[in-house]
């Protein structure tokens, strides 16, 4: 299977599931601005996937485990929905990717018949 896809299709799905997963965090601030002591939270993944990337030995991603850490003195609603936006850019942008990829693999497909 690695043949056909290589690493990108597995990269850009674990690549999904980090923005996933960053957004719930990120809404959970936004939710919380208002409660006393609250820190806001971030997630972080790049060296993760910074690893993954110059693997050369073909490791996979599997389920990843994301470190939750608290990222501020207080939530600041501009910062949070900064996040937030640049966050739903991100995964709109690997979507695209993801698609053009298998866009690619489809156009391959139906020339090789």
């Amino acid at each position: 299977m690695d043949a056909l896809f290589g690493k990108t299709i597995e990269m850009l799905s674990a690549v999904l599931d980090f923005r996933s997963e960053r957004h719930k965090v990120i809404v959970s601030n936004i939710a919380n601005i208002d409660t006393p002591n609250y820190r806001p939270k971030d997630i972080v993944f790049k060296e993760e996937l910074d690893a993954f990337i110059s693997n050369e030995d073909g490791a996979t991603i599997g389920k990843t485990d994301y470190e939750v850490i608290d990222s501020g003195e207080s939530v600041n609603l501009d910062t949070e929905m900064a996040k937030l936006a640049e966050n739903n850019l991100m995964h709109n942008l690997t979507v695209e990717l993801l698609a053009r990829k298998f866009r690619g693999l489809n156009t391959v497909l139906r020339e090789t018949k």
